[in-house]
């Protein structure tokens, strides 16, 4: 796992907010989860950033290590967890299903992004892990 600074995690979480945010410009609200990620993936590419989806997380039950448990929607530069919905409203049972994935990946810092809104900004939700 790659270990960025204060920083840099502050810069890559900020380009994901942007890309996000330019995303939801040009598809509005509606879509399908895996319409947003695919775009946002895309977007992040371009702005030069590793992007890698769908990443299975293993949970450890009883000793075994059980590869498919969770997956992750998206880890951008080895270091921001992205969760995307596309939600009436965003609960308390999804920001914990985020910090989890961020316990469990090892991961700091995370983006919950809703693009079931009509504006962005109110759509994303940071969540800190305090490893």
């Amino acid at each position: 796992m790659k270990r960025i600074d204060g920083r840099r995690l502050n810069q890559v979480s900020g380009e994901i907010v942007d890309s996000a945010v330019n995303v939801h410009g040009v598809l509005g609200p509606g879509l399908l989860e895996s319409a947003y990620e695919v775009c946002l993936a895309y977007e992040l590419r371009e702005r030069g950033l590793s992007v890698r989806t769908q990443i299975p997380l293993p949970v450890v039950y009883k000793g075994i290590r059980l590869e498919q448990a969770y997956r992750l929607d998206m880890l951008i530069e080895e270091a921001v967890v992205v969760e995307n919905k596309t939600l009436a409203a965003i609960h308390p049972v999804h920001e914990a299903q985020l910090l989890t994935h961020l316990k469990l990946s090892g991961h700091r810092l995370g983006l919950l992004l809703n693009y079931y809104v009509p504006f962005m900004r109110d759509g994303i939700k940071r969540i800190v892990n305090g490893l």
